[in-house]
Order: C-alpha cells, then sequence, then structure tokens
C-alpha cells in the first residue's frame, strides 16, 4: 500500500495564506508575526482573502483580524486550488459569482489580477477586472516615459501600465505607481505630472493600486526636518571685529549676527560690516549682485504669511482605502433588470427640461448632453413642440407617457444613424469622419446609458461582433467574415479572398486587394492556400477593431454614464439579450404578473373584487390570441404609459386597484370620482382602476371603449418617421 505523502510545514517566516515569505511592503503589505501563536501574514493577503474580515479592533489581533479567523481562512483556503501555481491554499477569488477562478495573492498578480483596496476589497480576474480608456487628445506618436522611474514606457494600455485620468500624459508602471503610493501615503500621493489629487486617487484605487492611510515616509522619520530649525549664526565679513569669534552672536546690539533678508544663508555682525545698532535689513554680497545691486527693492519672503514646511493639506475626501474591511454582500449576478435597478439609486427627483421639436428625439438627446451643465442624473421631463413650439399631443401631456415615448423614439433614431451600419437589429459601429470630428460616437453611447437607466427599452440592435468587440464576450472568440457587415467594399474583398479554392485564385483576389492589403498592413506573400485562414483573420480583425478602434473608445466612455459599461462589462451575459436581441414579446401572462392587486378590506367588496381579477385575466388572454379590438400593447400603454416593458422595470411597481359603484359605497365612506364604469389609469403612478362589473361582457366593452379612445390619442408611427 502506497503511503501518503504530506506536504512539510511551512517556515514560520512563512505567510500562512500565501506561503511566501516575501517582505516586501509595497508590493505584499506589511508582514507581521504573532509570535504567541507561531503566525506570519501578509497584510495584503488578509484584506483581498474572499473569507476573512475585520471583526476585532484596530489594536486586536493583526490590524482588527482576529487571529481565529485567520486560521479558519488557512484551513478553508487549503481546499482551494490556485489557477496559477496549482497549489493548495488559494484565498483570493474572482468577485464575479459566475467566475471561478482563485489565486494566491502573490499568484493574482502574476496573473494580472485586480485587487481593488476599497470598500469590500473585491478582486478581478483578467476577464472582468476594471481597465482604462485612451483620451481622444493624447499624441501616441511622441515616446513616452514612465513617470515615476523615467524608463521608456510603450503606451499602451494593459495590466502592467497604467496611465493618468486627468493630464493623459502621465503614463506609469503598475509597480512604479505602487511604490511611490506606498511612500507618499494618502496625503501626498498625486499625479507626478499634473498634480491632481483626488480624481488619480480614485482612478488608481479602482485599478487595484493600494494607497496607505498615514503620512508620507519622508515625513515619518525622526528629526526628518530638524535642519530647517537650525538658525544660520555666523559672521561672514572679511574681517570679523568680535573678541569672541565670528560664530559668537549675542541678542542685541553691535556683536548680534543679522542675516542676509533674501537667502538668509549668510551673516553679519552689524559692526563687521559698518551698519547701525538698529539695523534689520540687510544682503549679503552674493545677492547684491544677484539682482544688480536692487536688493533693497525685492520683497523680503517674510513680509507675507508664512506656511509652515510641515503642515498637511486637508485630506482627500475619498473614503479610506484601508480603514476597515467589514462583512457585507458581496456583488451577484442577477437578471438585467436587477443589475440595471442597482444603478438607479444615482437619479435624483431634480429634472432637467427637454424639448422635442416634432418628433426628432436624437437631435434633442444630442442637445441634451451637449450642454457645459449636463447632469445625467437628474430626473427628465420631457415636453414635445410641434413648429409654433406648443405643446402637442394632448396624449403626451402626461410627464411619465412623454418620457417613455421619448427614449422609444430616441433608440430607434439612434439605430438609424451614421455611427451605425448593417441591416436591422444587427448593427456593427461605422466609421463616418463627421461624426468623429463631432465626438457622435460618445454622444450616442451616452444617451444609449442614459436610456437605459432612465427606464427606456432595451437596445436591441447590436451585432453580436459589436458587442463582443466592446465587452470581450464570448471572451477571447476569434471574429469571422460572417461577422463583417454584408454587402460593403471591405466584406466583399475579403469574402473574395475567404473562398479562393486555389492557391492561384487567392492570389489573384490579393492582386485584386492590395490597397486593401497595404493599409491592413497584410500585404505579405502567400505560399499556400492554408495560409489563408490567418490572412482572412487578420483582415476580419483590421476591420472590425483595428480601424474602429477611436469610435469603439469613444462609445465605449460615452456608455460608462451612470456606470452602465462598468455594470455590463461585468455581467456580460446577462445583458447580451439587452443589446443583441428584439424585445421579447409580450404576453397575457406577463402582463398580468406585472401588476400587484390592492384588494378591499371590507368583506363586500372584497367578494366583488375576486371576479373582476378573473375577468382581468381573461381579457388578457383575448387580446393576446386577437379576440379583442385592442392589444396587450395597447393594455401596458394606457395602464403604464410605456409601449415597451423598460430594460429595468416599471418604478414604481404596476398597482391594480378598483372601481365600485357609489350604490355599494357605506354611507360616509369615500367612492372613487369617475364618471360610469369606465377603467382609468394613473400612467404617473402605475395606477389601474379597474370597474367591478357583474359580467365578462360588461368588463370587455368597457375596456375596449376606454383603452381604444386613449390609444387613438396617441402619434402612430407614420408620423413619427415622417
Amino acid at each position: 500500500m502506497k503511503k501518503r505523502v504530506r506536504r512539510p510545514p511551512a517556515p514560520d517566516d512563512c505567510c500562512v495564506l500565501c506561503r511566501r515569505s516575501d517582505d516586501d511592503p509595497a508590493m505584499f503589505g506589511e508582514k507581521v508575526t504573532v509570535q504567541e501563536h507561531k503566525l506570519t501574514v501578509h497584510y495584503f493577503c488578509l484584506l483581498t482573502s474572499c473569507g476573512v474580515y475585520q471583526r476585532g479592533e484596530e489594536g486586536e489581533g493583526v490590524f482588527g483580524f482576529l487571529v481565529d479567523d485567520i486560521k479558519q481562512e488557512t484551513r478553508r483556503s487549503a481546499r482551494l486550488t490556485c489557477c496559477s501555481c496549482k497549489k493548495k491554499g488559494a484565498c483570493v477569488g474572482c468577485n464575479v459569482r459566475s467566475c471561478r477562478k482563485t489565486v494566491h495573492f502573490p499568484c493574482a498578480r502574476k496573473e494580472k489580477f485586480v485587487s481593488q483596496f476599497t470598500g469590500l476589497f473585491p478582486s478581478f480576474c483578467p476577464y472582468h477586472s476594471p481597465t482604462q480608456s485612451h483620451s481622444v487628445s493624447s499624441d501616441l506618436s511622441l515616446p513616452q516615459s514612465c513617470s515615476v522611474c523615467l524608463d521608456i514606457i510603450e503606451p499602451v494600455l494593459s495590466h502592467s501600465v497604467l496611465k493618468c485620468p486627468c493630464c493623459h500624459a502621465g503614463w506609469f508602471h503598475r509597480e512604479c505607481v505602487q511604490r511611490q503610493a506606498h511612500s507618499a501615503g494618502l496625503f501626498f500621493f498625486r499625479c507626478t505630472l499634473c498634480s491632481n489629487k483626488e480624481n488619480f486617487q480614485e482612478e488608481m484605487l479602482r485599478m487595484g493600486i493600494f494607497i496607505p492611510e498615514r503620512d508620507a515616509s519622508w515625513e515619518l522619520e525622526e528629526n526628518a526636518y530638524s535642519e530647517l530649525l537650525e538658525v544660520y549664526e555666523r559672521c561672514d565679513a572679511l574681517v570679523c571685529l568680535c573678541s569672541d569669534g565670528p560664530t559668537h552672536s549675542a541678542k542685541s546690539g553691535w556683536f548680534e549676527v543679522i542675516r542676509c533678508r533674501l537667502c538668509g544663508s549668510r551673516g553679519t555682525h552689524r559692526k563687521c560690516s559698518g551698519l547701525k545698532v538698529n539695523t534689520r535689513d540687510w544682503a549679503c554680497s552674493d545677492c547684491t549682485r544677484a539682482t544688480d545691486g536692487k536688493a533693497s527693492m525685492v520683497a523680503s519672503p517674510q513680509s507675507g504669511p508664512r506656511k509652515s514646511l510641515l503642515s498637511k493639506r486637508r485630506p482627500s475626501p475619498i473614503r479610506s482605502s484601508v480603514s476597515c474591511k467589514r462583512p457585507s454582500l458581496p456583488v451577484t449576478a442577477g437578471s438585467s433588470e436587477d443589475l440595471l435597478q442597482a444603478l438607479a439609486p444615482q437619479l435624483r427627483p431634480l429634472s432637467v427640461q427637454v424639448e422635442v421639436s416634432g418628433y426628432q428625439a436624437l437631435l434633442s438627446g444630442l442637445d441634451l448632453v451637449r450642454r457645459p451643465d449636463f447632469d445625467p442624473a437628474l430626473s427628465l421631463s420631457v415636453r414635445f413642440l410641434d413648429e409654433e413650439k406648443t405643446t402637442f399631443p394632448s396624449s403626451l401631456r402626461d410627464g411619465g407617457t412623454a418620457r417613455q415615448y421619448f427614449l422609444k423614439l430616441l433608440v430607434q433614431q439612434i439605430q438609424d444613424s451614421v455611427v451605425f451600419e448593417g441591416p436591422d437589429g444587427s448593427k456593427n459601429l461605422a466609421l463616418d469622419s463627421q461624426a468623429l470630428r463631432e465626438d457622435l460616437y460618445f454622444d450616442v453611447g451616452c444617451l444609449l446609458a442614459l436610456s437605459l437607466v432612465h427606464g427606456g427599452p432595451s437596445v436591441g440592435f447590436f451585432s453580436c461582433a459589436l458587442y463582443q468587440c466592446l465587452f470581450n464576450y464570448p471572451a477571447n472568440r476569434p471574429l469571422a467574415v460572417a461577422h463583417m457587415t454584408p454587402d460593403t467594399c471591405f466584406t466583399r474583398q475579403v469574402s473574395r479572398i475567404a473562398e479562393a479554392e486555389s492557391l492561384d485564385s487567392l492570389r489573384d483576389a490579393m492582386v485584386s486587394s492590395r490597397e486593401f492589403l497595404e493599409v491592413a498592413g497584410c500585404d505579405r506573400p502567400i505560399g499556400s492556400l492554408e495560409e489563408r485562414g490567418a490572412l482572412v483573420e487578420d483582415l476580419v480583425g483590421f476591420t472590425l477593431i483595428t480601424r474602429m478602434q477611436l469610435p469603439l473608445q469613444r462609445f465605449r466612455e460615452g456608455l460608462q454614464t451612470l456606470g452602465v459599461f462598468d455594470q455590463v462589462q461585468l455581467f456580460p451575459a446577462e445583458f447580451r439579450n439587452v443589446f443583441c436581441e428584439a424585445t421579447a414579446r409580450l404576453s397575457a401572462q406577463l402582463l398580468a404578473e406585472l401588476f400587484t392587486v390592492n384588494w378591499s378590506e371590507q368583506t363586500e367588496k372584497l367578494n366583488k373584487e375576486t371576479p373582476v381579477v378573473t375577468f382581468w385575466r381573461h381579457f388578457l388572454l383575448e387580446c393576446e390570441v386577437g379576440r379583442s379590438s385592442i392589444s396587450l400593447q395597447d393594455v401596458l400603454l394606457f395602464a403604464t404609459g410605456a409601449e415597451e416593458l423598460p430594460v429595468s422595470g416599471l418604478l414604481p411597481p404596476p398597482l391594480i386597484s378598483f372601481l365600485h359603484p357609489f350604490s355599494s359605497s357605506p354611507p360616509g365612506e369615500r367612492e372613487w370620482e369617475y364618471g360610469g364604469l369606465f377603467p382609468q389609469s394613473e400612467p404617473s403612478s402605475k395606477l389601474l382602476l379597474l370597474p367591478v362589473t357583474s359580467s365578462y361582457g360588461a368588463f370587455k366593452s368597457s375596456m375596449e371603449q376606454a383603452v381604444s379612445h386613449h390609444v387613438h390619442l396617441l402619434p402612430t408611427q407614420s408620423s413619427c418617421s415622417s
């Protein structure tokens, strides 16, 4: 029987979580040893571990992490295998619930994980980690160097290369900026070029840089500035007349040493320089020559208020990154509706006015986002105006209905704009020079993000290729000719090369497309038909990605409005149907489940309301199968003001209440004010009032009359397109 070989215990100086003995505070955090428990651990390993939190006070255990909790986390991680070194003890996991990658903290840096030292201290694998974006104004043609170590750096954003979000000229090695943060601390860490502090620190925290909450290392040295407190007390006159020597300085009188009022590094006794006994202002010979003899005209540096060299500026409003790590619920995947609703708390009750001339929703949207004071968190108050600048039509005077209709028109007109090309429902980005000059790609991305968070319909017209180029989903899957926009010059040329059946026909296709191959950097000799696949893949990549880098980048930056891009990048599978698939067909069951019934408390009324709900559900089924003169969309529009279900869901949640005849009301009880047994709706509050009738026929008749009357007041699709 083969004996099982046990792994020898790690030395006492090895971290119990990562099994490494490295002692580099800048890269691994402070290495702490608890002698009585024979336990050593890196601070960063504790912060990024998935199963341990600070449950003690700051003085307990290791920075508030209790020793028992650390040991329990060691036992938990001992069952997990690191996806990098294949050894046990992986305590760091990707924060996305569907991702199962676990690593040791040192292996995480090697595998290009990003650990954020703020909030819940999440870590992200390379496929889900946050990324930075280029600026349009950055000049990549100039040689650039790391702004910390000054070594040459290739200005291509990656895990190991970061840039300043403010000046766009500061590029850093990740290790360099991490060591700078460790040295400078929270109060002095800033961009080395533009000196921006707040935005720079926020971006570096997002990209996984640890900023210790302490003063700079040079401020913590004992007596670091003691020489600044020393006063120069020596007479530098050519002939010193003091009997006690040039180093003697009386408290007053002829032999008090006075210092140069400009440099302070030269001194003289009054007697030695022939000055009056009450003279205070004197300039040394070096400063007099430097100022052409006008030293008396130079203002004294001590004349104004003096700022202490030891003073600290006000700390950044960014929340401390290391103050605490407390247990809380992790970020979890859910439906796209739930994920978008998580962004809704950013919205504020204050509103911004949007005036739509005719049905030109896109023009009005562009005017909105290009305002100098544009704030995407403000609610939208929409008014449709005719040529005489008067409000129309009457059915769109309700705020919620007008906003929903505006967002629907906006998405439709964005799909038909110059920034997209291809068949309906499968659009790619188009390269348009005027759109680039006007920065239309950014504006359109901003409007789509605005629509999703503010309750607009799903996008639904992205091609799978565009979604993959934007969010890398499915991850690292090569693009094919089928992903290119049909019936374009580039697609025809690449298709001819891909369909070549012999080497001669392949070379003929390449000759006819020589100019395109040169621009794409693919004009290379082909020796066999087997090389065709790599050539086609390069041409497809050039067409869809390389030549579209700037439009894609600006479009991504626009989608970052209100955090939409980051949310989609974290959960690309959940959002794919929102961007790439048409809105799901509305069903009777879905519409019935959408509403919550508000039953009456009185038994008599409750007994009459119960069959009305049955009438309601049966009526929806007849609308679905075409046995009614109105459709389910008409009912949804009547009840909520929305023609389609918003991706983020309806807020507030739709509610059903009831309209009872006056005769059934007990004396003194207030009845709904209505004229006849017809349904009523309040789209702004998502309240639908159903009439209480004795038969289904009466219920159906009243519903059809009220809903059809409401729908006929709305503008038609043809009037919108005109």
